[in-house]
């Protein structure tokens, strides 16, 4: 994240401006820089991590006609044409706070295999995400429950749904208020980003082993 000093309130209030147009040039212009560099600084450590080559894809939001973004991000994939048929890691913005995520959406043709793997590991991922980390079954909703909260029945039930529900999803990761001091320092921020990729490296090395 050489380019810039971290995020500041003003990357967050980008999600309040009114109008398509305006709010996607803010994306462009304040918001998008930051994120591609984010997308260049971890594509080497998580192609390390997984064992497969890791490329970065910043969100276009090309379809959108009317409404505009509500949330942003920058997504890593083992494709270089794209991300949304894998599982992949994210970090991204709403407006109350930053993302990092481990990432399975509905696109994702290998959700049934995906979801016996993890079925099958679900103790080991239980000691190996802690229990301030977040789970979630929808990537376009805000909302996310910590692991603390959801307990081994919980996930074992996002993980089960991922199977049985052709739009599931199932994301994993953290969250940091747009308010946390961290985020504008952006030694500090690289490093917390860095220890949470390390702890959903194992998710998605897990996710794709053997069940």
């Amino acid at each position: 994240m050489s380019t810039s000093t971290g995020f500041q309130q003003e990357d967050f209030d980008v999600f309040a401006i009114d109008g398509l147009d305006q709010r996607m040039e803010a994306i462009k212009g304040i918001i998008r820089p930051k994120l591609e560099a984010l997308g260049q600084h971890f594509a080497p450590a998580l192609s390390v991590a997984t064992g497969s080559e890791m490329f970065f894809h910043v969100a276009k939001h090309a379809r959108r006609t009317v409404n505009p973004p509500v949330d942003t991000w920058v997504a890593w994939a083992a494709d270089k044409r794209g991300y949304k048929k894998h599982p992949h890691f994210q970090v991204g913005l709403w407006g109350t706070h930053l993302f990092v995520w481990y990432a399975v959406i509905y696109e994702a043709p290998a959700k049934e295999e995906i979801s016996r793997a993890l079925h099958a590991h679900l103790d080991d991922i239980l000691a190996i995400v802690p229990d301030d980390f977040h789970w979630s079954p929808d990537h376009t909703k805000p909302d996310s429950a910590p692991q603390s909260t959801l307990g081994k029945e919980g996930v074992k039930k996002l993980v089960d749904r991922l199977a049985e529900v052709k739009k599931a999803e199932l994301l994993c990761g953290i969250t940091i208020d747009r308010h946390d001091p961290v985020l504008a320092d952006k030694d500090a921020l690289l490093a917390r980003l860095e220890a949470a990729f390390t702890v959903l490296a194992k998710l998605y090395n897990l996710s794709l082993s053997r069940a």
